[in-house]
């Protein structure tokens, strides 16, 4: 995660972070990372197409992808976890 976030790269720290929480992500970006994270099937050519007609690069974009991705699976393990110490009352699994 850490390399995603911080590592070098066409998009800013800024912009992965956001990404990466699925927060605060300006228009018409927001639509493409939401969906990535919350709807992958329902990513369109249409969503990249804003975003590029925003000013994002393609190598910008595929970091910011990425790290919505990262984001979206590290919430879910982090919730996979929480739901496993709840159910058998044992922090043995983190």
């Amino acid at each position: 995660m850490d390399r995603v976030l911080n590592g070098k790269g066409r998009a800013s720290a800024d912009q992965r972070a956001r990404a990466f929480r699925n927060a605060d992500v300006p228009p018409p970006l927001h639509v493409l990372i939401d969906k990535v994270a919350m709807r992958p099937t329902q990513v369109t050519d249409a969503d990249f197409a804003a975003a590029k007609a925003a000013g994002f690069s393609e190598d910008q974009l595929f970091e910011l992808v990425v790290s919505a991705a990262v984001g979206q699976s590290a919430r879910l393990y982090e919730a996979g976890l929480a739901a496993l110490v709840e159910a058998t009352g044992s922090d043995e699994a983190r």
